[in-house]
């Protein structure tokens, strides 16, 4: 028996001995109502009722986060590996739930969640944002799974994003996608920007960006970085999208759709202050081009078929160079 419960112990025998409860408090030091208190839950449960009960309240009118919520929470912290942040966005997506940064950030606190791993660049590059809807859009594919292949096309300034699937990585594939990138883009495009890969490099696909005023301006090799916003989203496409879907569904192109409208009118953007890429795009409306002006801006005197291979690409520059001196 500790010590509070023999105190309360004898003040409570002293009481029923005497029957005076001002004695008692006078001669122990406590309060009327704390001797009738504990002499009440000596005479319902015994000696049990002198132990000390937790003060935690039995209904928390203000609890916002509940069984099924931090499930979830945990769930996605453990198994997609995503901070507080893209959590909130993953919960109101996926769930409508709507949780606040501050009250995820407790409930992993509270879980003792284990935290992520800081990202340890190994250099880092000045980033860079064109002023103009549409005057660079970054290009790249990525390989979702057995004859899936994922192609996205980023605007620099907006952050506007376009998808497809398709079942292979060719020219073929590629003009497919730019019909639907020229088409769906809420403002005329006026360069692509793409790594080293064959599928961009096309004859074909050349000289349909050619047709469309469209400059080509591939990046050099070993360079990512110039085309790191590309490389981000579809780092995002496979942390938020991809595990929430089965890629052998018939609607995955469906909801491929989805999650690009979702992207660009809902999804706040961290680079953006919180912005949509829509939102972006409303800011800088009025200084986005028509399609007549970037079709006189164009000129074709200064677009060539381009080889993939950077060196022998240099290297026809340099010759051509010499003959326009010549």
């Amino acid at each position: 028996m500790d010590r509070e419960v023999q105190a309360r112990l004898t003040w409570v025998k002293l009481f029923l001995e005497t029957k005076d409860a001002s004695l008692v408090c006078r001669r122990c030091g406590v309060s009327r109502p704390t001797l009738r208190k504990w002499a009440g839950r000596f005479k319902r449960e015994g000696l049990e009722g002198l132990c000390s009960r937790s003060r935690r309240p039995t209904h928390s009118p203000a609890t916002k986060v509940f069984g099924e919520q931090e499930n979830w929470i945990l769930a996605l912290r453990k198994e997609r590996k995503l901070g507080a942040r893209r959590i909130q966005i993953e919960l109101r997506r996926i769930h409508d739930c709507h949780l606040s940064l501050a009250t995820i950030h407790k409930t992993l606190a509270r879980s003792h969640a284990k935290p992520l791993q800081p990202l340890r660049r190994k250099k880092i590059y000045k980033r860079y944002s064109r002023p103009i809807p549409g005057e660079r859009v970054q290009m790249d594919t990525c390989k979702i799974g057995p004859d899936l292949y994922q192609y996205t096309a980023i605007d620099d300034c907006t952050r506007y994003r376009v998808l497809g699937l398709y079942p292979e990585r060719d020219a073929a594939s590629t003009l497919l996608f730019l019909e639907r990138v020229v088409e769906e883009m809420p403002f005329p495009v006026q360069r692509v920007q793409t790594d080293r890969g064959r599928e961009f490099f096309a004859e074909k696909v050349q000289q349909c960006l050619m047709e469309w005023g469209i400059k080509f301006r591939p990046i050099k090799p070993g360079s990512p970085h110039l085309n790191g916003k590309v490389e981000r989203s579809q780092k995002t496409d496979l942390q938020e999208f991809y595990p929430t879907v089965d890629l052998t569904s018939k609607e995955l192109e469906t909801r491929l759709d989805e999650w690009q409208h979702y992207y660009n009118w809902y999804r706040p953007h961290g680079s953006l202050n919180g912005k949509t890429p829509m939102d972006r795009f409303f800011e800088w409306i009025e200084k986005t081009p028509f399609s007549d002006q970037v079709d006189r801006a164009y000129d074709p005197t200064k677009e060539r078929i381009q080889e993939a291979n950077y060196r022998l690409d240099l290297e026809l520059t340099r010759i051509e160079k010499l003959k326009r001196s010549m």
